[in-house]
């Protein structure tokens, strides 16, 4: 049974409490009014809803920390505090908004750039994933490690591809046929932090995906890291809230992983 720290619980808390009304709009999906943020991109009354929970929580448990919000974007510490919160309210809105039921919240909390802890939430399968640096990463409270699957025709990895007016669907192609002729298979389910969640839980092998933001990724970060596994940008750099790519993978096979797309990405430019 894993100690949680005040931290993590205050996550925990404030991301089963915005839950509650994402299960019921989930429910009720035909129903929910839907704008458009960009194409193909949508936000719904439920990520707002959501969003609003998760800052009156947060706020109110710790109101010296800043804010980094998917739907509201960035609001500074108000006494210039260097913890700030870092929240996608609704990770896997497409999927959402269609009946799919694979979605999540993922709050992190970073520190001049240093992710300290995160947690990330799927409501419908009440599974929490949560990790604290140095304590280790946990799925409702039963400590978790990446997969010990060391050979790339075993391995079952994750992605995310490009979707209109978003990315660069020829590399990504490229890279999808490198990895799929290498291993046992990908799998494109729409929520990067559950992608990241996975990898921590040993459930995929790898996962990569171009032009994700940093709520997207830093809960998932920090859960692969103290699960054993090894986070950088595509190309080998040390993976940064600006970063332009994403892998993240086991011990075993993330340099393998590396080395497949880096190829794939030479022979596509």
């Amino acid at each position: 049974m894993a100690t949680r720290s005040a931290l993590v619980n205050v996550m925990i808390r404030a991301a089963n409490r915005a839950s509650r009304r994402l299960k019921r709009d989930f429910g009720e999906v035909e129903n929910l009014q839907v704008s458009r943020k960009g194409p193909a991109d949508f936000v719904s009354t439920a990520d707002l809803r959501a969003e609003k929970v998760l800052r009156e929580e947060l706020t109110h448990a710790r109101p010296d920390y800043g804010l980094l919000m998917e739907e509201s974007g960035a609001s500074a510490s108000p006494d210039g505090a260097t913890r700030r919160w870092i929240v996608d309210p609704l990770d896997g809105t497409t999927n959402f908004l269609h009946g799919l039921p694979h979605f999540a919240i993922s709050i992190a909390v970073e520190e001049r750039g240093d992710i300290l802890a995160g947690v990330i939430y799927d409501p419908l399968k009440d599974e929490t994933f949560h990790a604290e640096k140095g304590i280790g990463a946990y799925l409702n409270d039963r400590r978790i490690r990446v997969s010990s699957r060391d050979r790339l025709p075993d391995a079952l990895v994750a992605t995310g591809a490009p979707f209109k007016g978003h990315g660069d669907s020829p590399l990504f192609l490229a890279e999808a046929g490198a990895v799929l002729s290498e291993t046992a298979g990908i799998r494109r389910w729409g929520s990067a932090a559950l992608d990241l969640a996975y990898v921590a839980a040993g459930r995929y092998e790898g996962f990569w995906e171009r032009g994700l933001e940093s709520w997207d990724t830093a809960a998932g970060i920090i859960l692969v890291r103290e699960a054993g596994g090894y986070v950088s940008e595509i190309e080998g750099g040390p993976i940064r809230g600006n970063s332009p790519s994403i892998l993240a993978a086991n011990d075993s096979l993330h340099g393998t992983l590396k080395r497949v797309l880096r190829d794939a990405a030479r022979e596509q430019a």
